[in-house]
């Protein structure tokens, strides 16, 4: 086991620096001139793109500025003062990137934790429901409102949401949109997270409840399966003790990997629908003005989560079955 996670961890450790090799390869040739001169803003001279030009190493050669970029990010997030051309900018305020992400955590934490939990305890109840009663009228009616959660843009949801339940009605049951920290007043923080909650975990409880599904109509045909029924144990239990527990394993791993691609950037659409001012909304800022800095951190910020979830999730693999641990 300790070999297998040290293997894991090194495997992550080089994702990591390809990503980060990756984005920043990108982030130097993508159109749009001199990044020095983007940062002098209107009508700079000479002089001044120089200066910027190497403060910031766009005078050096590649590696240089890939170690330079690196170090900027770093300065970002460890404590003690830098300046501005310690740390990663943005183009367009001269403002600390790694500091506005900080402060766009907490709203991306809030709404991806609890639609997170939300889209895995009802897809599991769609899922659980929708075998158990397969080939019904039920399990064809949970089947038609799955496909159409799962076939319902987020971003079309979000407007139609937030038009009908809090613009529209002279006495709006909900906020329009915006954040409200948990430590400020914990009932207005889940009052004004209910509908992006429910607009980003939509989409995820048709898909699961699927999958779960799928999953239980294999696992009740199993060996292991009639031999419980065989027994004579009661079908709660064998529903309960050998199907589910069997058929959640999947589960685990899709939660696992679709809530770091959440919280790693997956929720942009629903944040800008609803103005919630975390990561993803901040990415959308800095996508429309292709302000390349911000981009280039976020889109980091991303990658480290996903890699690290998906760690976590090998480690649990391992963990129930030893039989990875040789991979």
């Amino acid at each position: 086991m300790v070999a297998f996670i040290i293997r894991r961890l090194i495997g992550m450790i080089a994702v990591l620096f390809a990503v980060s090799l990756l984005v920043f390869v990108i982030f130097i040739l993508v159109p749009g001139g001199d990044p020095a001169s983007r940062m002098a803003g209107k009508n700079p001279t000479s002089a001044n793109v120089q200066n910027i030009r190497h403060k910031w190493g766009f005078d050096k050669p590649f590696y240089v500025q890939y170690v330079k970029m690196m170090e900027k990010a770093a300065n970002g997030i460890l404590p003690g003062k830098h300046g501005e051309y310690d740390v990663l900018t943005s183009f367009q305020n001269r403002q600390n990137v790694t500091k506005e992400i900080e402060k766009g955590i907490p709203a991306t934490f809030s709404l991806c934790i609890g639609a997170g939990i939300i889209w895995l305890f009802f897809g599991i109840v769609v899922g659980i429901l929708s075998a158990v009663t397969a080939g019904r009228w039920s399990d064809r009616l949970i089947t038609t409102f799955a496909l159409i959660g799962v076939s319902m843009p987020v971003f079309f949801l979000g407007i139609v949401l937030r038009y009908f339940l809090a613009e529209k009605p002279n006495n709006p049951p909900f906020p329009d949109g915006e954040y409200v920290g948990l430590t400020v007043d914990p009932v207005q923080w889940a009052y004004h997270l209910i509908l992006p909650w429910f607009c980003l975990s939509v989409l995820f409880i048709g898909f699961y409840g699927r999958v779960l599904r799928s999953n239980m109509l294999d696992t009740m045909n199993e060996d292991y399966v009639r031999t419980a029924r065989a027994k004579g144990i009661a079908p709660r239990q064998v529903l309960r003790k050998h199907v589910l527990r069997n058929s959640l394993i999947p589960i685990v791993s899709l939660f696992g990997l679709d809530f770091a691609a959440v919280l790693g950037g997956g929720a942009i659409l629903t944040e800008t629908v609803f103005s919630l001012k975390g990561v993803g909304w901040y990415a959308a800022q800095s996508v429309g003005d292709l302000d390349l800095p911000p981009i280039m951190g976020v889109t980091l910020y991303g990658a480290f989560f996903i890699v690290v979830f998906s760690a976590l999730v090998d480690f649990l693999y391992a963990f129930l079955d030893p039989r990875i641990r040789a991979v």
